[in-house]
């Protein structure tokens, strides 16, 4: 079964902010729309932020998988607005690109 967290200051796009609730529903449901894009740590180490389509996380090869939701959005271009606050705000917060220093977590475990 599939394992979703939610980061604590969850980044939501401007349109996402009037369904937020809706859309973290049909997340945690796997019955989110179509259209709604979630933000988590790449799972390879050359990126730093994956974008999916909030629909493929029920998806079976994604079951085994546990997926840290750093943000949502409301359309794909949505997605990489937010995707880019991220990386700025963690810019400004780390100096640099450590993701696991600016979500708060140990090295290794993102």
């Amino acid at each position: 079964m599939m394992k979703i967290s939610w980061f604590d200051r969850l980044y939501v796009g401007e349109k996402a902010k009037k369904k937020r609730y809706r859309i973290i529903q049909g997340i945690r449901r796997s019955k989110s729309g179509p259209g709604i894009y979630v933000i988590t740590p790449a799972v390879n180490g050359n990126n730093i932020l994956d974008i999916y389509p909030a629909m493929t996380l029920s998806w079976p090869i994604y079951r085994e998988e546990e997926f840290l939701i750093l943000g949502i959005a409301s359309d794909y271009w949505e997605a990489l607005e937010v995707a880019g606050t991220i990386i700025s705000d963690m810019y400004w917060k780390t100096g640099g690109f450590d993701l696991p220093d600016f979500i708060g977590l140990e090295a290794g475990k993102v």
